[in-house]
């Protein structure tokens, strides 16, 4: 049974939607990720869906989404992926381990197309080594129990 994730930005249109497509690109057999933010942007931004196709991964069919979508909900971890020190961010309440791993957010970034969105690609490579690093890790084998409980309220 593939455990659950959950990436929570403010928008979801950047940070979140590159680590939903990479986990479910690369750690698909293990994990399935679905991401949501606290104020949706309504789009999927386009130089994150630049980002991504350079790896040859195709996120333009994912769209925005309300972090009320997975209200009741059970996940094995949440991930907030928000830059802390410049953006509040979203608090998970619901079941599952909460955690938080900061990126600064590339739809912020200033200058012309190609530094922006160098900005996209230094935070999907982020997310690929930190977050894929971290999941990997907690992902139990086949074999193996769970490695935590899940529990109500937040952690």
């Amino acid at each position: 049974m593939k455990q659950r994730v959950l990436f929570l930005c403010t928008g979801n249109s950047a940070r979140s939607q590159m680590a939903e497509g990479l986990v479910n690109h690369l750690l698909g057999d293990r994990w399935e990720a679905f991401s949501a933010g606290t104020h949706p942007a309504g789009y999927v931004h386009p130089l994150a869906v630049q980002a991504m196709a350079e790896l040859g991964i195709d996120i333009s069919g994912q769209r925005s989404k309300s972090v009320e979508e997975f209200r009741g909900q059970n996940f094995d971890v949440v991930i907030t992926l928000c830059d802390s020190a410049a953006q509040e961010c979203p608090v998970w309440l619901g079941p599952g381990r909460a955690i938080h791993m900061g990126f600064p957010d590339p739809a912020q970034a200033d200058g012309v197309t190609e530094d922006r969105l160098d900005a996209f690609r230094r935070v999907r490579d982020g997310i690929r080594e930190k977050v894929l690093g971290y999941l990997e890790r907690e992902a139990p084998e086949e074999h193996e129990k769970p490695l935590f409980l899940r529990v109500s309220g937040a952690s």
